[in-house]
């Protein structure tokens, strides 16, 4: 499966935004989403993460009670809701998926084997 990303852009400080991901002709059900951003002059982090359930979720400390990762398997999309957005959410958001169905929500980047291109999200302050 090959994720897209999308729904990136600019917007205010506190303001929200929508980015999506979805993968043309293939199913996303099976498969563990990562949702992680990447900065510019910093290292790939972990954002968000649904496991291919939709059960369980992850959410790294910075985007907690701002961000909402959800999935929609009948459509075959996954989304994050941002709110509150930060000067410092500002990075190119990636979609990831892990297709080895393992137990638990996969929080580092070597679990996922299908990645998307980026969406750049800017935060203006």
């Amino acid at each position: 499966v090959q994720p897209q990303a999308f729904g990136g852009g600019l917007v205010q400080a506190g303001g929200s935004l929508r980015l999506s991901c979805s993968a043309s002709g293939r199913t996303f059900s099976p498969y563990a989403m990562g949702w992680f951003r990447q900065a510019p002059g910093k290292e790939r982090e972990i954002v968000t993460a649904i496991t291919w359930t939709g059960g369980n979720t992850y959410y790294a400390d910075s985007v907690k009670g701002r961000f909402t990762i959800s999935r929609d398997n009948a459509k075959n999309t996954v989304d994050l809701q941002m709110n509150s957005l930060k000067a410092e959410d500002t990075a190119t958001y990636f979609c990831a998926a892990d297709s080895s169905r393992r137990i638990g929500v996969p929080i580092i980047s070597l679990s996922y084997d299908a990645w998307g291109q980026g969406t750049l999200v800017t935060v203006s302050s």
